[in-house]
């Protein structure tokens, strides 16, 4: 399995015999980073909104997940779970977190939660192996948010998002709020993530990746 960020909350994960996803492809014009041109077999959208719902960034044709349910599509069973009010309020968009499982490989995406989630919701998601986190505010976890959430998920790896970057045009906190959270004063970041498709992970509590954006188009 490979993993590669884009920017804000937007991700491609690819691996051998499954579909190809990306999570919350964003306008570049309103969130900054370069325009995406994605190939993927299924997207998701966590919020509609231009940082979250740029479907036509990704070709040629690809299944559109925008809501809780359960979907199943090219070997990955999808598992959409609704964390804002069944009926928001006017000035509040719906926020879907999204789990991928792979078989040996369970993937969480968070979307723009912005809630520490109930210990039943938790319960719900099951065992997460990888957890893609928002880290930076901006209507999304801050940093002290998502240190509480990683704690009660207890995934092998996070993988933060939606942070301050040189190239994002949201008003974000930086990534080093986060890593204080979590005691951490320093991180070598990755150009992507990769796991055999086994998993193997360590089994020394959560380890935190960052990634680069991926700026060029794919």
């Amino acid at each position: 399995m490979e993993i590669t960020w884009y920017g804000n909350s937007c991700f491609r994960i690819t691996e051998r015999n499954f579909a190809t996803v990306v999570t919350d492809p964003f306008d570049a014009g309103f969130a900054g980073y370069n325009p995406l041109k994605l190939k993927g077999e299924i997207v998701t959208v966590s919020s509609n909104d231009l940082a979250h719902n740029n479907v036509a960034a990704v070709k040629p044709q690809p299944f559109l997940i925008e809501g809780p349910g359960e979907y199943d599509r090219g070997n990955v069973f999808v598992t959409g779970i609704q964390t804002t009010p069944l009926k928001p309020t006017k000035d509040e968009l719906r926020n879907t977190i999204y789990v991928f499982d792979y078989g040996q490989i369970t993937v969480l995406h968070l979307g723009q939660i912005n809630i520490v989630p109930s210990q039943t919701m938790i319960e719900e998601l099951g065992n997460i192996n990888i957890a893609l986190v928002p880290v930076g505010g901006g209507g999304g976890l801050n940093a002290s948010k998502a240190a509480e959430v990683i704690s009660m998920l207890e995934p092998n790896i996070v993988i933060p998002m939606h942070y301050e970057t040189p190239h994002s045009k949201l008003e974000l906190d930086p990534l080093s709020k986060f890593l204080k959270e979590m005691g951490l004063t320093e991180l070598e970041t990755m150009e992507s993530f990769k796991i055999p498709p086994s998993g193997g992970f360590s089994e020394e509590g959560t380890q935190v990746i960052a990634l680069d954006p991926k700026l060029s188009a794919l």
